[in-house]
């Protein structure tokens, strides 16, 4: 095997991975931002990990992440809970930021 070979191995390596923690971490960032929607919104008990699981399929609608905004936005407009446009795309980025960090934290561990 030359050189050049394992370096592109382990380019694919990386890739993968990065892909992996890409994929948990968005994952993860749907189900804390559906805890804090739900919060807002009242949604507790049973419920909640009905609107946890919503968000997540959400998210699967299109690629990218304004499927789960326009969820979010359209269940605030619906049950009357005002909350900007604004306000929830920055709470977007704290839950992707602090995704990541537990991801990470985990796998220090």
């Amino acid at each position: 095997m030359t050189t050049f070979d394992e370096r592109e191995k382990g380019f694919e390596k990386k890739f993968a991975l990065d892909q992996d923690l890409k994929f948990r971490a968005e994952a993860r960032r749907n189900k804390l931002l559906a805890e804090w929607a739900a919060a807002k919104l009242g949604i507790m008990g049973a419920a909640l990990q009905d609107y946890v699981r919503s968000v997540v399929k959400a998210d699967l609608e299109q690629k990218g992440d304004e499927d789960v905004f326009r969820k979010l936005h359209n269940d605030f407009a619906i049950a009357g809970v005002k909350v900007s446009d604004a306000e929830i795309r920055s709470t977007m980025q704290e839950m992707l930021a602090k995704a990541v960090s537990d991801i990470e934290a985990a796998g220090k561990a």
